[in-house]
């Protein structure tokens, strides 16, 4: 069994979408960002820099507990155990690792400072940071349509990958990104051809707060 330790963000549903479509048995335990529960001894014990999402897997390797933070590498150790949605062919996955990374360096912490300034009180502060970090931000879903021409899924062909699930768990938040899909219509269709998907929805529906 697997326990999963988050809250309602985008890196925790990239990791419930990741466990429903792999089709592991796992509980959550939810971690109240908002009451400061992710600074609790026993959740830095197992994610030393304070955030969620961390997971708990009590059949590790060699049937080993082992518990591992960090959402990228949570899906990466999640594809590993499981043989899905993660090539194992070096050629084949290169492009599967790039992507999460370009998610985990940019899409993400750049749409995660839009949510922030459009919650601080109006004025130059607020109209600086959402002018600076909504540039980044649309700059980064243009790269992400470009990316998805001809393509149905962003690093691999046939199925998603881990790479997908990451993506997605901020394209989620599209609307709160001041991004239109109508203007991306090869992201627009690629979101709703993941969000058809049962384990994703399921992902999607499972409580997390």
């Amino acid at each position: 069994m697997i326990t999963l330790h988050t809250w309602n963000t985008p890196n925790g549903r990239k990791v419930s979408v990741a466990l429903e479509e792999m089709g592991l048995p796992y509980v959550v335990k939810t971690v109240n960002i908002g009451a400061d529960e992710q600074f609790r001894p026993e959740f830095l014990a197992i994610s030393p820099n304070n955030r969620i999402p961390a997971i708990v897997d009590d059949e590790g390797p060699d049937g080993q507990p082992i518990s591992v933070f960090e959402s990228g590498a949570i899906l990466l150790y999640l594809g590993e155990k499981t043989g899905k949605f993660l090539p194992r062919d070096l050629r084949a996955r290169v492009p599967v690792m790039e992507w999460l990374m370009w998610q985990m360096g940019g899409f993400g912490p750049m749409p995660g400072q839009v949510h922030h300034f459009l919650m601080q009180p109006d004025g130059p502060a607020k109209d600086y940071g959402v002018a600076r970090y909504g540039k980044e931000t649309r700059r980064l879903y243009g790269v992400l349509e470009k990316r998805l021409a001809g393509r149905d899924f962003v690093a691999t062909s046939g199925e998603p990958s881990v790479a997908d699930f990451a993506i997605l768990g901020w394209a989620w938040r599209h609307e709160r990104h001041l991004v239109p899909l109508d203007d991306l219509p090869n992201v627009r269709a690629w979101y709703e051809r993941m969000m058809a998907r049962p384990g994703t929805k399921r992902g999607f529906e499972v409580a997390l707060s």
